[in-house]
């Protein structure tokens, strides 16, 4: 199984296109979407794009490939006109036998995980900063950046997970971390 796993458009539709896009590239079983979909947050300038009706709109083609968890910027208002759910945060999926937590981030984080054993994912958004690495206690951590609003002088970016490894590449597919899961 092949997700696209994407975080933090704050309403870009800018961003939400090109994650669009990169769906019907890559052609992913699901898209994997770790929060902060519409709103801009008060702490970050509008993104390139802000146009958060049409970020929705962009995403609806997708909607029923899109598992999503609820971000500190998504509110009840955001989530009645997005066309899929937000589960409450962390969220559970079992992946090719791989257990996989998926959290926005600001609840459980690389330094706060909740209960995961050495070999699961921790994959979260939350900070616009790419991740892929394995703890000293063997949990795996990933973040794909953001497409939007990447903090940190990191490029904007999104990530890939397939059997056995997560990646985390740009815009236009470069791969900037690589993580060998088995």
């Amino acid at each position: 199984m092949k997700l696209l796993v994407f975080s933090d458009l704050h309403g870009s539709a800018t961003a939400a296109r090109r994650i669009a896009e990169l769906a019907r590239e890559r052609s992913p079983d699901y898209l994997l979407c770790l929060g902060d979909i519409l709103y801009h947050g008060p702490r970050n300038p509008f993104p390139a794009g802000y146009d958060p009706p049409l970020a929705a709109e962009i995403l609806t083609p997708l909607a029923g490939r899109i598992l999503a968890v609820r971000g500190n910027c998504d509110s009840n208002v955001d989530a009645m006109v997005l066309p899929f759910p937000l589960a409450a945060d962390p969220a559970w999926i079992l992946l090719d036998g791989l257990r996989v937590c998926a959290s926005h981030g600001h609840l459980h984080s690389p330094t706060a995980l909740p209960p995961l054993a050495g070999g699961d994912l921790f994959l979260s958004g939350h900070t616009h900063i790419p991740l892929a690495c394995t703890s000293p206690q063997g949990v795996h951590l990933g973040n794909p950046g953001s497409p939007a609003l990447p903090k940190e002088g990191h490029h904007a970016s999104w990530g890939w997970l397939e059997y056995g490894s997560f990646s985390v590449l740009t815009l236009e597919g470069e791969i900037l971390l690589r993580l060998n899961l088995a």
